[in-house]
């Protein structure tokens, strides 16, 4: 299956008009949802996400904060500071708890939405920063703008294929990877999947360093074969950039699939799935299910997604 060169080097033009800000998101119909929703298996769900804890992996890298949260109020602390305005025989008796969180937008599951990459100052759908930038969000192509994804969905268990229970560091996973894990896990892709890479990264959860170290992923012919090959909507991992790190296949691009994904393409990424029960229990075919948080203009959002198997 031959592909025209990537990168591109430029943004994609979206086929569904110039106002587009979901991309490949537009492919959820109600047709869509009836035929995923027809099959759902209700006896069975899958949590796909991470929990959210201090010291959690988390993309710091490039200078953004990890995850921390506080108690803004304690029932102690509301007796002696009393920040209600009660009495105290009113604060001793009444328990007030609160606390606060601050985080990296893409932290822990999450998804990246269409205006995190670009080239030359515009993003999908040529929106422009010189137009569509304001001094705290775009105002385009942001989390806001993301419709509840109800579609079928599919993990690729690459890993398990392969006989480990984690890909090496740094494995490119090709189109051929990716045939022959359909072959064996006897399914086929659809235009409109989800669809789920399982490097086995995840069985590293607890060790932040390696966890975050040189993981392995698609390389940038495999979002292709993904994409244009087989219509995939979106496209996600267990680890946390979905394509391999540090990414060598194309020069001068260190994250090459982001910018073919989110730029050229329009197809939305999820990051850092947790897939190991599905892994576990073989289920290669399901409906998913996730919205992320109504986050105006952000470049992506904590994403709560679940599984249910489909009856064949």
């Amino acid at each position: 299956m031959d592909f025209a060169p990537v990168p591109r080097n430029a943004v994609g033009t979206s086929p569904y008009g110039p106002d587009d800000e979901i991309g490949r998101l537009n492919l959820i119909t109600p047709d869509s949802r009836q035929r995923v929703l027809s099959r759902v298996d209700p006896t069975r769900i899958y949590d796909l996400s991470v929990e959210y804890f201090m010291g959690m992996p988390t993309w710091v890298a490039a200078g953004d904060p990890s995850y921390q949260i506080w108690m803004s109020h304690t029932p102690p602390g509301t007796v002696i500071d009393n920040l209600p305005g009660q009495t105290r025989e009113v604060n001793e008796r009444i328990g007030y708890s609160g606390d606060v969180f601050a985080m990296y937008t893409h932290c822990g599951t999450h998804i990246d939405t269409l205006n995190h990459w670009g080239y030359h100052g515009e993003i999908w759908n040529h929106f422009t920063a010189a137009e569509h930038l304001g001094s705290r969000h775009w105002t385009k192509c942001g989390a806001d703008k993301w419709p509840p994804i109800i579609a079928r969905g599919v993990m690729l268990d690459v890993a398990a294929i392969k006989g480990v229970a984690m890909l090496p560091d740094s494995y490119p996973i090709t189109p051929e990877d990716l045939e022959e894990t359909v072959d064996k896990q006897q399914i086929r892709l659809e235009e409109g999947d989800v669809v789920l890479i399982r490097t086995g990264r995840m069985t590293v959860w607890d060790d932040p360093q390696r966890f975050l170290r040189d993981g392995p992923g698609i390389n940038v012919r495999a979002a292709q074969w993904l994409v244009e090959g087989h219509g995939a909507m979106l496209v996600g991992a267990d680890q946390a950039t979905v394509e391999y790190q540090p990414a060598t296949d194309v020069s001068g691009h260190y994250l090459p699939v982001h910018l073919y994904l989110l730029a050229e393409q329009g197809a939305p990424m999820m990051e850092i799935a947790f897939l190991e029960e599905l892994a576990r229990d073989q289920v290669y075919q399901f409906a998913f299910f996730g919205a992320p948080l109504r986050l105006r203009g952000a470049t992506g959002s904590p994403l709560h997604p679940w599984a249910m198997p489909l009856r064949r």
